[in-house]
């Protein structure tokens, strides 16, 4: 492919009801556009669209108010378990990790796990692999999210999950990340992580780690938040993508997959971007943390309160 595109990127940080407060929505805010900004910036220089994915996803990882990584959710035993896929739509090459442990950046395996045979890993697999890397132990508990869980232990957890930021928030919930993204060669990947609803069954295992919530082929990418039990019944990323690929444009996919989710009462977002460059957002939910850059300007979508955001065309 020679000639050039305008890259074109968006990331989330999850779903879920209103934030507590315009102080969280600014802090959100201001911790999205410098991620955008960054990634962005990788783009214009030429990288690849994975390896701004990656970039994005390791920056929404690292900061500790997003329930990804650092400042992942613990499950009802305590612990930490952490789940992320990247797919690089060029390839049409899918890898992730499910439910892992002490590392710091979930997405960095499973980019490893890219380049192998066996390309998705489960909790003992993952911490076998951590092991043969001789990575460092990293403990990604914050204060914040132990406090919520000793909260939710003294009620025998009642609530269904933990809050979607760091917040002392008991509305906001469905907590994930995700990034996607063209880059000038119009290449499309999508990266997603997450540390889970919160609370859960041990064991549980998310959406994210699943084409269902993380899905890119060189026509469209897409990356998902929210129940994850619902983008699994939806299969919501393989959806839009394929409906694209099989020749609706980006805007109609979106409009068709929540259409049907509303219909079936499900509480999710999706994030997605076309190899045309359409920029393309939709919802069930009341909020979706997203962020994005069409090429022009760099926006968000905090207090948009619609079901379906047509960014770009």
């Amino acid at each position: 492919m020679t000639s050039k595109v305008q890259p074109k990127l968006i990331i989330h940080g999850g779903a879920g009801s209103s934030l507590k407060g315009e102080g969280g929505l600014t802090a959100i805010r201001e911790s999205l556009y410098g991620i955008v900004t960054q990634v962005y910036n990788l783009l214009l220089e030429g990288k690849s669209a994975t390896e701004a994915v990656i970039k994005g996803c390791q920056l929404l990882e690292d900061n500790p108010r997003f329930n990804a990584g650092t400042g992942s959710v613990l499950q009802s035993d305590g612990q930490i378990r952490m789940s992320a896929a990247l797919m690089d739509g060029e390839k049409q090459r899918f890898s992730g990790v499910i439910n892992v442990s002490k590392v710091k950046n979930p997405i960095n395996l499973a980019n490893i796990l890219q380049n192998k045979e066996d390309r998705v890993l489960s909790d003992y697999g993952s911490a076998e692999l951590l092991r043969e890397l001789q990575l460092p132990i990293y403990d990604p508990l914050t204060d914040l999210r132990l406090q919520e869980w000793i909260e939710e232990r003294k009620n025998n957890f009642t609530r269904k999950m933990a809050g979607v930021v760091a917040e002392v928030s008991p509305n906001a919930r469905r907590g994930t990340i995700g990034v996607v993204a063209l880059d000038q060669y119009g290449r499309i990947s999508a990266g997603t992580s997450t540390g889970g609803k919160g609370l859960e069954k041990v064991g549980r295992v998310s959406d994210s780690a699943m084409p269902a919530g993380n899905y890119a082929n060189s026509y469209a990418g897409v990356s998902c938040t929210g129940i994850g039990e619902d983008i699994i019944d939806e299969c919501l990323a393989a959806k839009i993508v394929i409906r694209v690929t099989d020749g609706l444009s980006l805007n109609e996919a979106m409009e068709k997959s929540m259409k049907e989710a509303w219909e079936n009462k499900r509480d999710l977002g999706a994030i997605a971007i076309s190899r045309t460059g359409n920029i393309v957002l939709g919802k069930t939910s009341e909020i979706l943390l997203a962020a994005y850059h069409d090429g022009e300007k760099m926006s968000d979508c905090l207090e948009w309160k619609g079901e379906k955001l047509v960014i770009s065309n």
